[in-house]
């Protein structure tokens, strides 16, 4: 599963860097398009860190009832069953 996990962002990261590369050749800049949309680079890092700050307490809290959960289904799986 990692492996695919892998494949995927490296396949997300060369295709962002192609287009990129394209559309830095025409002069777009990520700054011209926060521009376009009325925010500074500023407000738009606020605004990550915004959510980030209120994404992770709720990632933990997901976490101390999931983990237990799927340990236990993990601990009391038949045996000889193959999750693939």
């Amino acid at each position: 599963m990692v492996p695919r996990i892998l494949h995927t962002l490296v396949k997300v990261a060369v295709a962002s860097l192609i287009v990129g590369t394209i559309l830095a050749h025409f002069g777009i800049t990520s700054e011209r398009i926060v521009g376009e949309l009325g925010v500074t680079p500023e407000q738009v890092a606020e605004l990550g860190r915004k959510a980030f700050d209120w994404a992770l307490p709720h990632l933990f809290l997901g976490a101390l009832v999931i983990v237990p959960v799927w340990f236990l289904i993990y601990l009391f799986r038949p045996p000889g069953r193959s999750s693939d």
